[in-house]
């Protein structure tokens, strides 16, 4: 091959539009997907409605449907892994423990600083809205007050837990006769940690069981990696259409709202964290460069348990453990929402209050307390808090239509709200690897801030490095029964 015809070569690939974009960092295409979901959203705001037909009863412009249908796929995609992502992430992480000596305490303690924080956060929460009062500063008119069709209550909560078959899986007929199946997210993790404690019961007849789980996760979470290299895509569809469904009105008949509960968060993430780290004894710079992946992914994928893989990933090369973090990361990515389960549904409800000029006394806010801190795992890890927003509103007795006032920029809260979530389940992680002395201290000092790629870079390394040693393993194995098939032949060549 001449030298002109490589270079032409190396040339064409150079100008492959394709190539380039996957040379953008993640973070950076994330970052575009923002803008351009912005950009789109509002033009088509500009465009308008058209004729309503009956295959488009809404009225939807093309530009609108096409965006709505983007972020549609990129969140089923996401709801499509959850089921087999949190029953083998639980199982796996459970059986993890069995050789810990100190299993139990290190379950207490993580279950302790989920509390903690989220005591905290929602401390915050109901400070910003008695200081502010959002619902009496409100623009947004009663007549978008609808109850939602996805609501809980205390009764409902404890009678989720119990399962209805062993997937979690329920079925429900339309009207045209079709069937369309749901899962239910408590549900699934109840069954999965009953189903870790029996094999932890079970011991040495469950390793082969515990293989297969092992080997799915992988494959669940490699599926899980591919749809998150969607997230800038998705993002366009998910926030172009925020913004051409409700436009920037929204955000400003709710305004105080919006910033009382950014504020709060910021508030959590960047005053209270950094102090927990300092009290802890950990570098406040180290842990926001390790955690960051996590973070800003968290804040396009809306959702806890998608961001899962990434936020344990991001934990373990901080220096916690990996039969740890296995364990912490999972089990918060269902149950600690800082963002879902203590800000929101405490501000969400003092909203409300004030909108329908309901007056809220201390019982009032100590409910909110109690509601944040137990029932944060009824959010389950998906995008959206309206199960924890209705739970919250149910126990204060107050009206569940507040729930369609704020639907409007729901998606827009839900990106920080998800944020903060994944940043608090590794901190988590982290403060009580460093109390418990497994923390690599090292390794947590030296975090440095990271890209996307090259976490994938360094996994696919250590996959490939544990399938050479599997194969020099099997190498070995194999010459050395070689050997002693010669020997054998050999001594009985001498008999």
């Amino acid at each position: 091959m001449s030298t002109s015809t490589t270079s032409s070569s190396a040339s064409t690939r150079s100008r492959n539009p394709l190539t380039a974009i996957t040379r953008i960092p993640f973070g950076w295409q994330v970052l575009i997907g923002l803008v351009l979901g912005i950009v789109l959203g509002l033009v088509a705001a500009q465009m308008g409605p058209v004729a309503e037909t009956e295959a488009n009863p809404d009225g939807a412009n093309w530009l609108t449907t096409t965006l709505d249908t983007i972020g549609t796929i990129f969140v089923t995609l996401l709801k499509a892994l959850v089921p087999p992502l949190i029953f083998l992430a639980i199982v796996t992480s459970i059986a993890n423990l069995r050789g810990v000596t100190n299993a139990a305490r290190l379950a207490g303690k993580t279950l302790l600083w989920f509390g903690i924080t989220s005591l905290i956060a929602v401390s915050i929460g109901i400070a910003l809205g008695v200081l502010t009062t959002p619902g009496a500063n409100s623009q947004v008119s009663a007549d978008s007050a609808e109850a939602s069709s996805t609501q809980g209550g205390w009764l409902d909560f404890l009678t989720g837990l119990v399962p209805s078959n062993f997937l979690g899986i329920t079925g429900s007929a339309g009207d045209d006769g079709s069937v369309s199946l749901s899962f239910n997210a408590l549900q699934i993790l109840v069954i999965s940690i009953a189903v870790g404690i029996a094999v932890l019961s079970v011991g040495e007849k469950a390793e082969p069981f515990l293989k297969f789980t092992g080997s799915a996760l992988e494959i669940v979470q490699k599926l899980l990696w591919w749809v998150i290299r969607l997230a800038p895509i998705g993002t366009i569809g998910l926030l172009g259409n925020a913004v051409a469904s409700y436009g920037w009105d929204a955000i400003g008949q709710l305004g105080v709202f919006t910033l009382d509960v950014y504020v709060g968060m910021l508030i959590v993430l960047l005053v209270v964290y950094p102090i927990l780290l300092k009290v802890n004894g950990l570098s406040i710079g180290s842990f926001f460069r390790g955690v960051w992946p996590a973070t800003s992914l968290g804040f396009v994928s809306r959702s806890s348990l998608g961001t899962m893989p990434m936020t344990q990933t991001v934990t373990e090369r901080m220096g916690v453990p990996r039969h740890y973090a296995s364990f912490a990361i999972p089990l918060g990515a269902t149950t600690k929402m800082d963002g879902c389960a203590a800000i929101y549904p405490s501000l969400a409800a003092i909203f409300v209050a004030n909108f329908y000029g309901v007056p809220l006394g201390v019982t009032d806010y100590l409910l909110i307390v109690l509601v944040s801190v137990l029932g944060s795992a009824a959010t389950a890890g998906m995008t959206g808090a309206t199960v924890m927003l209705t739970l919250t509103l149910s126990t204060l007795g107050l009206p569940l239509e507040g729930v369609g006032l704020l639907l409007a920029i729901d998606p827009i809260l839900d990106m920080g709200r998800t944020a903060l979530n994944v940043t608090g389940q590794s901190l988590v992680g982290v403060i009580v690897a460093k109390r418990e002395k497994i923390l690599d201290q090292d390794t947590y000092d030296a975090a440095a801030r990271t890209s996307f790629q090259a976490i994938q870079a360094e996994q696919k390394a250590e996959a490939d490095a544990v399938e050479r040693a599997e194969s020099d393993g099997a190498t070995a194995a194999s010459t050395d029964a070689s050997e002693a098939t010669d020997a054998r032949e050999a001594a009985g060549t001498r008999a």
